[in-house]
């Protein structure tokens, strides 16, 4: 099964995610990829994927800027504005914002947007509505923008919750948002361009101490990254301030099948997304992408009796009985018994926990007067199924997956009824459907 597996032991962030699905994409790929992303028509929003070290590992810092200048932040030590050294969402001063982006992870930083921005021009506010307005007027995948609606309902939930106010109340910031949007936008494009059938995320780290925001010093996780990671494994650490941003959990809650250590796989490509800031450790997100070696893996029983004196028909029965009971698979082979008298061998596959069931069938609907087991391990391929739009209508898809292979298979009913509808053969059905 194509696995994502995702290292958040620096925490999570949206430009630190997006640049690390980026350098999974093959390199020649990587540039077009940005344009794309420049293309959406974010109004005065630029993408730029930029090479960055950290402790000697190289990779990728996505930089996202808003009619030329990034997201800003007010130092609380300094007491100076400066670059966003970390996506964050706190509110102003009616209700939490989202502010994402250039996210330098400087988790040692404190925002306070009650400070003057150095932008050259005011800064409006907007709400859920304007979000889904701007999502709906970029030129989106249908996917895509389920899953860009999806993120931002989580974060708008957790603005929500946090500060006792409905969705429709929750203001954000307007430079604020485009960044968001930005981050958010690229790396729901990344994973539907990358295509894993699961993703896996680590343990995530989210710092340690206070934040503080318009409405005073906060705890870290704050507040809404607090609410939007609850049943998610965290842990925090001696690096001060904040790691994972709400962005960054809303992104990890929305994507990630289970949170964990790496499973068994091989890994085919691997990806680097750094923050801006230098710590003892990389500052930054590693996404491995790879097929689980053990993701087909079961266990079946395995039934078997010979018989040698039943009809045909009496033996076709007992299989559609055992079908309609649950049986994976039932199967005859043809086999020479004792005195030479041809037979039938009878197998039946069903899960461990049927087996009772299945022997039962096999005396009531059979002649045997016994039935051998065993069970076995095996591999499959994961299975799915899809609706098509198709010059015949809509057609159900029988999609199988892993180990490096894929293949797609029309549902038998739906080519049988238009093969009957089009006085046509299945095969020139199946030529047709150009799936």
């Amino acid at each position: 099964m194509k696995t994502l597996y995702l290292e958040c032991n620096m925490g999570a962030a949206g430009d630190m995610l997006s640049a690390a699905l980026l350098e999974l994409l093959p390199e020649e790929e990587r540039a077009s990829f940005v344009d794309k992303l420049n293309s959406l028509g974010l109004p005065g929003v630029t993408f730029a994927a930029e090479p960055s070290v950290k402790c000697g590992v190289t990779g990728t810092h996505m930089r996202v800027t808003v009619n030329g200048e990034e997201e800003q932040a007010y130092d609380v030590a300094h007491g100076h504005v400066h670059s966003h050294e970390h996506e964050h969402t706190h509110s102003h001063e009616h209700t939490h914002g989202e502010h994402e982006h250039p996210h330098d992870h400087s988790h040692d930083l404190h925002h306070d947007h009650e400070h003057e921005h150095s932008h050259s021009q005011s800064h409006h506010h907007a709400g859920m509505h304007d979000i889904e307005h701007l999502i709906g007027h970029m030129t989106l995948h249908p996917d895509v923008e389920r899953d860009v609606l999806g993120v931002y309902g989580l974060i708008a939930q957790a603005e929500s919750h946090a500060h006792g106010v409905p969705v429709e109340e929750i203001h954000f910031h307007e430079v604020g948002t485009l960044d968001a949007v930005a981050d958010v936008t690229a790396v729901c494009m990344l994973m539907r361009a990358l295509g894993p059938r699961q993703v896996i995320c680590s343990p995530v780290h989210v710092g340690s101490g206070q934040v503080r925001c318009a409405h005073g010093i906060l705890p870290v996780p704050a507040p809404a990254t607090a609410h939007i990671l609850q049943g998610v494994p965290t842990y925090g650490g001696e690096i001060q301030g904040e790691l994972c941003t709400p962005t960054g959990a809303a992104l990890l809650k929305w994507f990630a099948s289970s949170f964990g250590p790496s499973p068994v796989m091989r890994v085919e490509r691997i990806g680097y997304g750094m923050g801006t800031k230098d710590f003892p450790a990389m500052n930054g997100i590693r996404a491995m992408l790879g097929e689980t070696a053990d993701a087909g893996a079961d266990t079946v029983a395995e039934l078997h009796c010979n018989l040698d004196d039943m009809t045909p028909e009496a033996i076709a029965f007992a299989a559609e009985r055992l079908m309609e009971a649950g049986a994976l698979d039932v199967f005859t082979t043809a086999i020479g018994m004792k005195k030479g008298r041809p037979g039938v061998l009878l197998t039946c596959l069903c899960r461990p926990e049927d087996r009772g069931a299945m022997i039962r069938l096999l005396f009531v609907h059979t002649s045997t007067l016994g039935v051998r087991e065993q069970l076995c391990n095996r591999q499959v391929l994961s299975r799915s199924q899809e609706q098509r739009q198709t010059r015949f209508g809509t057609v159900t898809v029988k999609v199988s997956e892993g180990w490096g292979v894929k293949r797609e298979k029309p549902e038998y009913e739906d080519v049988a009824r238009i093969a009957k509808e089009l006085d046509m053969s299945i095969a020139e059905v199946g030529k047709k459907l150009e799936l």
